[in-house]
């Protein structure tokens, strides 16, 4: 059973009916893209525990998946004691969904390097806060996801300040998920580069790694990945360190999406997810002997991964649709898929709004050629995909 059935979504259930799965997926409203390949569907509120609960009481999955964040966490423990496995742990899926529970296990348990930071259950609290970690720093709701919520506080000039606090405030409270109103304020790292680590932890208990993604970000939902990412052999190694001690802190089998910034005193944890990871879909472009979704099907299932290989490098560019609509077309395909070494994913999602990422260009190159040259071509392939909804 899938609980959220988005993009991510979609591909881990091509993955594991490869493998002869059975998928049941289960979204908040109907012909959510993997349900559109799904062998059944629920359209339920995750966040009610009872419609949670009665679904799972009438397909008696053998394994749940969450996809998104708003889901009612808590109950997981009980469909563990179920015999149901949760994935990767019922643990580790209530802690990633909730950034403070995961940021305070990083940081004050495991002791990782993480930015200074503070919560804030109101506009007075979050005020204090700000006070407490500095100027400049990030507001994010504790639930969210694709950077919803997430503002950056620049000014430090006390006639705008306390307004630009006020509109953080009320941004993030628009961009939750769930019913959780307390934010995070984190100082703002001054780093030089962003990665995503893959990780996978098997049952087994061997944990690989994935050749590092770079990647940028506007409005906190990222824009571009690529991979290999540029870093320094000892800090990709104090990454790994990182990613394994709290993956293992969180047990559970499956992959994780573990970010951290790379800045000119090391490295520093920031944010992890216990799914496949956005940035990770460039993977799609045949970079590794296993993309993302496979490796994690793997994992979930319990089947060997001998290794994890770098095949070629590759990058990812979103295209995303600039207003409201249904029943979405695709302009400009043909121009786009006549590039050599390239590929398009399509989502499928039936309804659009601005800035909603409707789909993916992928591009690719043998393994020594140039990253940004092979970026800047994802690029142009997403510029050339208009997304026109039905009015």
């Amino acid at each position: 059973m899938l609980l959220g059935s988005g993009e991510l979504g979609k591909e881990f259930v091509i993955a594991v009916k490869r493998l002869g799965q059975y998928v049941i997926a289960v979204d908040s409203y109907n012909d959510a893209p993997a349900q559109q390949i799904a062998d059944e569907r629920e359209v339920i509120n995750m966040l009610d525990g009872v419609e949670l609960d009665r679904i799972v009481a009438k397909h008696k999955p053998d394994i749940i998946i969450p996809e998104i964040e708003a889901i009612r966490t808590e109950r997981f423990y009980d469909y563990e004691k179920q015999n149901i496995q949760v994935v990767p742990s019922a643990r580790a899926a209530d802690f990633t969904m909730n950034r403070k529970a995961i940021r305070d296990l990083a940081a004050k348990e495991l002791g990782l390097k993480t930015a200074k930071y503070e919560y804030a259950n109101s506009l007075d609290e979050l005020i204090a806060a700000i006070k407490v970690v500095g100027i400049p720093c990030v507001v994010k709701p504790l639930m969210s996801s694709s950077g919803k919520g997430q503002s950056v506080i620049k000014t430090d000039d006390s006639a705008s300040l306390i307004t630009s606090i006020q509109k953080a405030w009320e941004y993030a409270q628009a961009g939750k998920r769930g019913d959780y109103t307390e934010v995070i304020a984190e100082a703002f790292v001054k780093f030089n580069s962003e990665i995503t680590l893959l990780t996978v932890t098997q049952k087994n208990g061997t944990t690989l790694f994935c050749p590092p993604i770079g990647h940028r970000q506007e409005r906190g939902d990222y824009q571009e990945s690529w991979q290999p990412a540029d870093i320094h052999a000892d800090y990709l190694k104090e990454a790994q360190a990182m990613a394994e001690k709290i993956t293992k802190a969180l047990t559970g089998a499956g992959i994780w999406g573990v970010e951290f910034f790379l800045a000119d005193d090391g490295v520093y944890f920031s944010e992890l997810s216990s799914r496949p990871h956005d940035t990770g879909m460039v993977t799609l472009a045949g970079t590794q002997n296993f993309s993302e979704f496979e490796l994690h099907a793997r994992a979930v299932l319990g089947l060997p991964i001998p290794e994890i290989t770098l095949e070629r490098i590759g990058a990812s560019a979103v295209i995303l649709a600039d207003k409201e609509g249904i029943a979405p077309s695709y302009a400009g395909m043909e121009r786009a898929m006549a590039y050599k070494q390239s590929d398009l994913r399509i989502f499928g999602k039936p309804v659009t709004r601005p800035y909603r990422r409707m789909a993916v260009a992928l591009a690719y190159d043998k393994v020594g050629s140039n990253v940004d040259v092979v970026k800047q071509r994802a690029i142009e392939i997403a510029g050339m995909v208009k997304v026109s909804p039905s009015p």
